[in-house]
């Protein structure tokens, strides 16, 4: 019984010491550990909420801004229209009733294909004015073949000639007007006419705007009904187009007549084209007084109408900005801000504006900052400090 209790007792005594043995060497770990990590950074805020003091800032380092000398430009936004002076309207030869549609808005036609049909109660008018005239013009040759006869026989004086001469000759002349109606028209045989006008595309494009449908009513084009829907279609030759960009007032002074901008569609942001400036607007929006620029530019094929863009106008003088690494940038609530050390341990944050970006990981800084100041390396590890 005494055996069985001294070895109960050793068993138990080795069992703690192991226990005694590993807390001992879970502490000495501990405090291996905590001889070799870096210290956590306390932030304190400041009173300005972008002023931070940190207990250990050289956990973040900073780098000194570089300089980098570029051009001046000017970025503004813009929307593709046609060039007015390559667009064709299309109008209805004759009033009446639009029967048939054969193209629509935004449909590339060529030159001749048919467009629209119209049925029209002109041409039974303008048929009976090309009758008469016919039958008049009849009536008056065989009245100046008579006096032809007459004259030869002595019956009637050489002025009696003359007035029956003149007579055949206003006859003729009244089957051509009649004649020439008829074909402004659409009427391809006078002496078969319809009552319904085909109207073709006078030139090839787009058509851009429609204002017929079917069962609407058209007139004929006159100058008395020119500002009143008379046109049917707007066709525009899109080999060319403008970019009407708006520019505000205080920066007019960087834009020129006849100076190229590079413009960027949104749908193809990196394929650059070159757009002539052919028109500073002279009237500023009163509301955001904003001036329109206008464009001009060739068509690659990939233009579409309403398209937006952005033209960047360049500058004649350079000038010199600041250049930092990429990662000095926090990018936060869409705008940009950078670091900068302070003293008494301080960090405050700046908003800056970036430009664009340059070759091993550098950005170019257009205001905000200056070459020479000094900012954190890693603005995002500071910012998730803070936040922390």
């Amino acid at each position: 019984m005494n055996r069985k209790l001294i070895f109960f007792e050793t068993v138990v005594c080795l069992g703690l010491s192991f226990v005694f043995t590993g807390c001992s060497a879970s502490k000495v770990s501990a405090n291996k550990d905590s001889d070799t990590a870096p210290p956590v950074a306390q932030v304190e805020p400041d009173m300005d909420a972008s002023n931070f003091k940190v207990d250990h800032p050289d956990q973040f380092p900073v780098v000194t801004a570089g300089s980098h000398v570029a051009a001046p430009e000017l970025n503004v936004t813009g929307v593709t229209s046609p060039d007015v002076s390559n667009q064709v309207p299309v109008i209805s030869t004759a009033t009446g009733r639009v029967v048939e549609i054969d193209a629509r808005v935004g449909d590339e036609v060529k030159k001749d294909q048919l467009l629209f049909k119209v049925k029209s109660t002109d041409i039974a008018g303008a048929f009976s004015d090309y009758r008469k005239a016919v039958v008049a013009e009849s009536l008056a040759k065989k009245q100046l073949d008579r006096a032809h006869i007459l004259l030869s026989d002595g019956a009637i004086p050489t002025s009696q000639l003359e007035i029956y001469q003149s007579a055949e000759d206003s006859a003729q002349v009244d089957v051509q007007t009649a004649k020439s109606h008829l074909e402004i028209l659409g009427v391809a045989d006078p002496e078969h006419p319809v009552d319904i006008i085909e109207v073709h595309a006078p030139v090839s494009g787009v058509i851009t705007d429609q204002e017929i449908a079917n069962g609407a009513a058209v007139q004929s084009y006159s100058p008395s009904n020119a500002t009143t829907g008379a046109y049917a279609f707007t066709i525009s030759n899109l080999s060319d187009v403008w970019v009407l960009c708006d520019v505000y007032e205080n920066n007019l002074a960087s834009v020129h007549m006849d100076e190229y901008a590079d413009v960027r569609l949104n749908a193809y942001p990196d394929r650059v084209l070159k757009g002539r400036i052919s028109n500073i607007g002279q009237i500023l929006d009163p509301n955001l007084h904003t001036a329109k620029v206008r464009l001009e530019l060739k068509n690659p094929g990939i233009i579409r109408l309403g398209m937006f863009a952005t033209a960047t106008f360049h500058g004649d003088q350079a000038v010199n900005r600041a250049t930092v690494p990429s990662s000095a940038i926090l990018h936060l609530h869409d705008r940009d801000w950078v670091y900068t050390p302070a003293p008494d341990n301080h960090f405050k944050r700046l908003e800056v504006t970036s430009g664009v970006n340059l070759p091993n990981n550098m950005q170019e800084v257009i205001s905000g900052i200056k070459p020479g100041d000094r900012v954190v390396s890693n603005a995002l590890v500071l910012q998730s400090t803070v936040e922390q």
